[in-house]
């Protein structure tokens, strides 16, 4: 069962390499509207749809004051790989030890052909300059997905 979040509490705290050689920590972020968003695996059909639609609105994103995180238990060398391949303007932490994943509930028990697996579940968190939650998107589905984040990052 995944963590309970819930709009209007306090984000979790994270700290996490990034893959610009670096790291990334909601405290170094404070101020501003952060999108942080956990996907299952680098390069696989989907993650890379969600990547590249993030990409494509960066700009509108920049404009309505957010930044854009993305998250996965993948190495910092796979991250840099990805980015690469597609592009990505905006860093991917790495959470290979998954305290991020478990922290905002996104690592669960999922399902494939009848078989049972813990993975990370497609959500997106929309932070508030205050640290607050200021959207949750459960178990994503890609397709639509980004604008109504951008909506929400406007909104907020």
């Amino acid at each position: 069962m995944p963590k309970t979040l819930s709009v209007g509490d306090k984000a979790p705290d994270f700290s996490m390499p990034v893959s610009d050689s670096s790291s990334v920590s909601l405290a170094t972020l404070a101020g501003k509207k952060v999108v942080l968003y956990f996907y299952p695996k680098d390069d696989t059909p989907g993650c890379t749809l969600e990547a590249k639609d993030f990409r494509d609105h960066m700009k509108e994103f920049e404009k309505a004051g957010a930044v854009i995180i993305g998250v996965s238990k993948d190495s910092i060398k796979s991250h840099e790989k990805f980015r690469e391949k597609f592009c990505l303007p905006f860093p991917l932490a790495s959470d290979e030890s998954g305290a991020v994943c478990e922290a905002y509930g996104t690592w669960v028990e999922k399902s494939m052909y009848g078989k049972t697996y813990m993975g990370i579940q497609r959500d997106t968190f929309l932070i508030d300059g205050k640290g607050k939650l200021g959207g949750i998107w459960r178990k994503v589905k890609v397709d639509g997905h980004v604008a109504e984040v951008l909506a929400a990052v406007k909104a907020l």
